[in-house]
């Protein structure tokens, strides 16, 4: 009778043992035999059993909502990366992030210095809760991305979770639409206040040239008063005039353009001021059959416009040259590049040449540029430059 029960005590430890090492190697495929079993070892199986069902239940359901929230998480257009703080190495990565940065792989964060080092060092730095907004270079275009942080630990690691939008577009927006509210409010005062002075200064004039005085050097001092406050009057409703412009564009009439049409159209109508000066024109278009859906008619004023700014740049140049040219990217993107070899730009002037009322010329009215920009926010496209003074400027208009 001893030696059963210890038989007994043996097959039921050696059972559990079993059990134990299946459970620390998470092994839950074991189905434990209960009829060929003996009768004290029978509940002990089907217990073994129970739980091995329950816990294959719960991997399945947690292996479920992993690939659900994985399957989302490649979905959203936000980047999202995780990297352990202490090591570097990667967790996971999407497909936004890896599409936004432009990059197929990254094992460790560390391998980030290599392709931007500044967003690098940003992202580093970055604590947990903060957000700011960096510039990044994408395809020789600058694209404002905003990051966002958060650390999370599991068990004895800790981990980064860093977040990228590209913000660029909203940013854009908001921006033109800013300036758009002020230079209403702007004209509509002017307006409103100078066309009152003009009228009342023209009506004087009048009056005066009928008084029965006469004729002295008091009168011809208050007649020419008059006249210089009814020019300068005229000069500043026709300077506020101008910027309306900038809020006259409401709506587009898309059409589907030949590229190759477009520039043929631009240089013929260039030509004489090229020549006149003698400046080169080259056109580099890779697709023949390349087409965009535009508003015609307000495109070619944004070429003609950045055409006539590469003008002025080249002017004085030894061998002045400016190269039209188009080609779509990876994302399918269709981008139009107006380049020169002038006199290029500083970056402080790059920052400010979109802003309405900056001009670097003396007569210049300061809308052309702000124009251009408006006309391909509406198109829901982007115009970008790049520059290095002495060298020459690249105008990158990028149409969708």
């Amino acid at each position: 009778m001893i030696y059963s029960i210890i038989s007994q005590y043996n097959k039921v430890q050696k059972e559990v043992q079993e059990f134990a090492e299946a459970v620390q190697y998470r092994d839950f495929s074991r189905h434990y035999a209960i009829q060929s079993a003996p009768a004290n070892v029978q509940i002990l199986r089907k217990g073994f059993n129970d739980i091995n069902t329950t816990f294959k239940t719960i991997n399945r359901e947690r292996e479920t909502q992993y690939h659900y929230l994985q399957k989302i998480l490649e979905l959203v257009g936000t980047g999202i990366l995780s990297y352990d703080q202490e090591t570097g190495d990667t967790g996971w990565v999407n497909e936004s992030f890896k599409n936004l940065l432009n990059i197929p792989y990254l094992k460790s964060i560390h391998s980030l210095a290599k392709r931007d080092e500044e967003l690098y060092r940003e992202i580093i730095a970055l604590k947990s809760g903060d957000s700011k907004v960096v510039t990044f270079v994408q395809q020789q275009q600058k694209v404002k991305l905003q990051l966002m942080a958060s650390v999370l630990r599991s068990e004895d690691k800790v981990y980064k979770l860093v977040a990228l939008q590209n913000v660029s577009d909203a940013m854009d927006e908001s921006e033109s639409n800013a300036w758009s509210k002020l230079l209403n409010v702007m004209t509509h005062e002017i307006m409103n206040s100078v066309a009152p002075i003009s009228s009342l200064a023209d009506t004087l004039k009048n009056r005066i040239k009928t008084l029965d005085i006469a004729a002295g050097n008091g009168l011809e001092d208050l007649e020419l008063g008059m006249e210089t406050i009814k020019r300068r009057s005229e000069g500043l409703l026709k300077f506020t005039e101008s910027y309306r412009s900038l809020n006259k564009i409401t709506r587009l009439e898309l059409q589907k353009v030949s590229v190759y049409d477009l520039f043929e159209n631009l240089n013929t109508l260039m030509l004489p001021t090229l020549e006149k000066k003698n400046i080169e024109l080259d056109i580099i278009l890779r697709e023949i059959n390349l087409t965009i859906e535009v508003d015609v008619n307000l495109l070619e004023q944004v070429l003609i416009n950045l055409l006539v700014n590469a003008i002025e740049a080249v002017k004085e140049m030894p061998e002045p040259m400016i190269t039209l040219s188009a080609e779509v990217q990876a994302n399918q993107k269709t981008v139009l590049k107006v380049s020169d070899n002038g006199v290029g730009m500083s970056p402080e002037l790059m920052e400010k040449i979109f802003i309405p009322f900056f001009s670097t010329r003396k007569t210049g009215s300061g809308i052309g540029l702000s124009l251009c920009k408006q006309i391909m926010l509406m198109h829901k496209g982007n115009i970008q430059v790049q520059s290095t003074e002495g060298k020459g400027t690249v105008f990158i208009l990028q149409v969708n």
